[in-house]
């Protein structure tokens, strides 16, 4: 069984995002019947931040998993500024767990490194909440090799959150390698490539997606042409696409925490603990996404400044 730290998560967690309008307008209703699945299905990992919703997440996450908390791990994030407010570690995980109703959160994320204040003292607050008990373990999302080294020297992180999936894969080089190196467990966000490589493409005018460089209309239609393999591998396997796209990410040793809204999408996700990938299939899928060649970046350009890059000389090589 996976495990993050002293935590184990099972194969696979649910991540919130889409619970509270980020990809187009949510239910609360719909969103509480989903967490509600997850719990009957056996998932026990789940991820919440601040930033979803401006605290709507944590309210919906701790309505649905209070009853269950000392069965499950949870998880959420904060930055130190959001919606033009400074907040430090200490401020963020007390409002985090009025939102939830919990008395600690299991891992609390710095969600970006914030640049104007240096990556060891973000670790430093939240190592000291640790030791407070309000937290289980220190998390960062998005950092670089070396912020996670520094980090780490600071206060032991127990987990490493970054996006990754076929057509994300630059942690590769050296982010996930430095993890792996410093036990560090990983946490990898929109395996499913927000969707789109399980098929879909955003709906509603209100869909954050809209603005990704990757949802261009000609980046669409460049990345398509890749996502036919995953169909081809799917339709051999009597799996669907986002089956393949999860056994892959668990086939390279990282915990996946895919996101939805819907029931059905739920229980699709979840049947991927069930396929097992062989060795010339993955090597397949790993050629037909060589690094580097997904058209478009993968946030819109302020984001972008805020999530590391491989370096150059890394790249060339690549």
């Amino acid at each position: 069984m996976p495990r993050i730290g002293k935590f184990e998560v099972g194969q696979q967690g649910l991540g919130g995002m889409s619970l509270s309008g980020m990809y187009g307008r949510s239910d609360d209703s719909e969103s509480l019947a989903t967490l509600q699945h997850a719990l009957d299905l056996g998932i026990t990992f789940f991820d919440t931040a601040t930033a979803y919703g401006s605290g709507h997440n944590e309210h919906l996450f701790g309505s649905a998993l209070r009853a269950k908390r000392d069965e499950i791990v949870v998880a959420s994030k904060f930055l130190h500024n959001y919606e033009g407010c400074k907040i430090d570690a200490r401020e963020a995980v007390e409002a985090s767990l009025k939102r939830l109703g919990f008395d600690h959160i299991d891992i609390y994320y710095l969600h970006r490194v914030d640049a104007e204040i240096p990556v060891e003292e973000s670790i430093g607050q939240l190592g000291r909440l640790v030791d407070e008990g309000k937290i289980g373990g220190v998390g960062i999302s998005e950092a670089s090799a070396d912020q996670l080294r520094r980090g780490h020297a600071t206060y032991p992180v127990t987990a490493l959150q970054s996006e990754y999936s076929l057509w994300s894969r630059d942690i590769e080089f050296e982010i996930l390698p430095t993890a792996r190196e410093l036990g560090i467990g990983f946490v990898g966000f929109s395996p499913l490539g927000r969707g789109f490589l399980a098929g879909a493409l955003p709906t509603d005018a209100d869909d954050r997606r809209n603005i990704h460089p990757r949802y261009r209309e000609e980046a669409i239609a460049e990345n398509a042409k890749r996502r036919r393999l995953i169909e081809d591998v799917a339709e051999r396997l009597h799996a669907t696409p986002a089956q393949v796209c999860i056994a892959w990410v668990q086939a390279k040793g990282v915990v996946p925490i895919p996101g939805t809204r819907h029931i059905r999408h739920l229980e699709d996700n979840w049947a991927a603990n069930a396929i097992t990938l062989d060795d010339q299939t993955i090597a397949d899928l790993d050629s037909a996404f060589p690094h580097g060649t997904t058209a478009g970046d993968r946030f819109p350009p302020e984001q972008m400044k805020q999530v590391p890059v491989p370096p150059a000389s890394v790249l060339a090589d690549a």
